[in-house]
């Protein structure tokens, strides 16, 4: 693929119309939170836990594109709430690893249908072609969102 920074007009245009439209979706998902209490790297961390499984804080904060150090402030304020459990490393002694509680798995849950629910009365407004395009562009974006 070619590239698009420097491609032509219409492409540069459609890249910018992309990151906006995905920017300000993103900011009024994030405001369909279950619990207010959990700032969005919180939130972001248990999602990382529950699709990805038990990791070491360091291996969170590679994954979280965060400071060792912070990791280990946020794993420490999530153990506090009740969200994650800091077991011992089964090969490094030295090291712990992080899980998810029931509870945060009960409470993401939630948030993941509170969301869906929300995004679900916006698709309503579209017609059906414009679903359609939407239902096939959604794996592209999912490719996007993980490259």
């Amino acid at each position: 693929m070619s590239d698009l920074s420097h491609g032509s007009g219409e492409d540069a245009a459609a890249v910018n119309s992309l990151r906006s439209a995905v920017m300000r979706l993103g900011r009024r998902l994030k405001h369909q939170r279950v619990d207010e209490s959990l700032s969005p790297t919180e939130m972001s961390v248990l999602g990382t836990l529950a699709r990805c499984g038990s990791a070491t804080p360091g291996e969170l904060a590679r994954r979280e594109h965060v400071q060792p150090p912070s990791m280990t402030r946020i794993v420490a304020l999530l153990e506090a709430k009740g969200l994650v459990r800091l077991e011992p490393h089964p090969d490094d002694r030295r090291q712990k690893v992080v899980s998810q509680t029931e509870e945060a798995e009960a409470m993401l849950e939630e948030s993941r249908r509170k969301r869906n629910v929300w995004l679900a009365s916006l698709v309503e407004g579209l017609d059906e072609d414009e679903w359609a395009k939407l239902r096939a562009a959604a794996p592209v974006l999912e490719k996007l969102a993980h490259l």
